[in-house]
């Protein structure tokens, strides 16, 4: 086997994701509220619409494992979501044109799903067992920068160039280059020779991990609440309980945040790779649910809400890559876009549970309630998960590398 590509070119390779994705969920809503006359609820509708890819994104999956290259289909991908952009950005953002947003917006972000399975295709195929959780940590690192510097790169441009098909068109000019880290990738092999025997020998991989000690786990990992860092979603309604203003939750929630949730994926990466995936990813959500109970028990001042919450997210980047390198693990070979993929749409379970429950410790307790809800759940998944793994994990896992 060739030598293995460094970590960090999954960084690059996922940016264009994280870019995207950052400017749908954060430039769009402040442009479209501010210069383009909607109303919040008509923004968050449209937000809401780009997640539904993400959400089933599992039902194509199957096409990316059974046809063409990887590269190829990133390549499409990366074309899909260049154009997207620059088409959602330089349709004027108005009521009346609010569907055709709505629905280039949406077409972009089937695009990006494509772009994710690819990348995690080359993951699995192209980075040995013992380095999965450094590839994992970049990988996720470059999520976090993405949607961090891509979402408020894009919101600068558009108040700083005349036309919002300039700010496309830098911004997809970026993702271009994002591209050339394909240069030191192996294709990962063909499922079959023709797609009658892709299809046949992808049915046979699902089947046979459904059917699994390992599979099981798996399931059992994404549901559990461990890395969901769910709390993270009230830090901004619940700024004025540490007396933070709109600029220091716009500053420690955007472009500092995932540049330090960042940080923690790559120290993640690493640490998972010494300390195996799941002690990893458990370390990972214990000290990001013990931060949000240090947070509650301690001063509410401005420097302290700074603290806590970029404290919480270096460690849900922790956990974030320990979850990656983990359900890689499980999945091993073979159809990895359909495998990660609907172990990531059971993880969305996980995050959207959490949430909810979350919000009714908040309404019920108050911030402080919230942040004790969030760690009792947390710890509580770690202990399914340590007892499932004694029960399922095999003693000894036969690891089968890509030719």
């Amino acid at each position: 086997m060739d030598r293995p590509p460094h970590p960090a070119v999954f960084f690059a390779l996922i940016l264009p994701y994280g870019a995207s994705f950052g400017y749908v969920s954060v430039a769009f809503p402040y442009i479209a509220t501010h210069t383009g006359g909607l109303t919040a609820e008509q923004a968050g509708t449209l937000v809401a619409a780009a997640f539904g890819p993400h959400a089933i994104k599992f039902l194509w999956a199957p096409v990316v494992d059974a046809t063409l290259t990887k590269k190829a289909w990133y390549l499409i991908a990366l074309g899909l979501v260049i154009a997207g952009t620059i088409a959602s950005a330089s349709v004027p953002i108005d009521v009346p044109r609010l569907p055709l947003l709505t629905s280039v917006i949406v077409a972009s972000q089937v695009g990006l799903t494509l772009l994710n399975m690819a990348c995690e295709s080359f993951l699995a195929h192209n980075v040995p067992l013992a380095e999965k959780g450094r590839a994992s940590g970049w990988y996720q690192a470059g999520l976090a920068v993405g949607v961090g510097c891509g979402g408020g790169a894009a919101l600068w441009l558009s108040q700083h160039v005349p036309s919002g098909w300039m700010v496309g068109a830098i911004v997809g000019a970026c993702m271009l280059a994002c591209g050339l880290p394909l240069l030191r990738l192996r294709e990962p092999p063909r499922m079959g020779h023709s797609l009658g025997e892709s299809m046949r020998a992808l049915g046979k991989d699902l089947k046979t991990i459904a059917l699994s000690r390992a599979g099981i786990l798996g399931v059992i990992i994404c549901l559990s609440p461990i890395g969901a860092g769910a709390a993270a979603n009230y830090f901004g309604p619940n700024a004025d309980a540490w007396g933070a203003s709109a600029n220091v939750v716009a500053l420690v929630t955007g472009v500092l945040g995932g540049l330090v949730m960042a940080g923690g994926a790559v120290a993640g990466g690493r640490l998972s790779d010494r300390i195996g995936r799941l002690y990893g990813y458990a370390v990972g959500g214990a000290l990001t649910a013990l931060t949000g109970v240090t947070m509650a028990l301690g001063p509410h001042t401005p420097w302290a809400y700074v603290l806590f919450t970029l404290t919480y997210s270096f460690f849900n980047g922790v956990a974030a890559a320990g979850f990656t390198g983990l359900v890689l693990e499980t999945i091993g070979g073979g159809a990895v876009a359909t495998k990660y993929n609907i172990f990531a749409s059971i993880a969305n379970l996980a995050i959207s549970y959490t949430t909810r429950m979350d919000g009714k410790a908040q309404t019920r307790w108050g911030s402080g309630g919230m942040l004790y809800t969030d760690a009792a759940l947390t710890f509580l998944g770690i202990g399914v998960l340590v007892t499932a793994t004694a029960l399922l994990r095999p003693r000894k896992v036969a690891v089968v590398e890509a030719a």
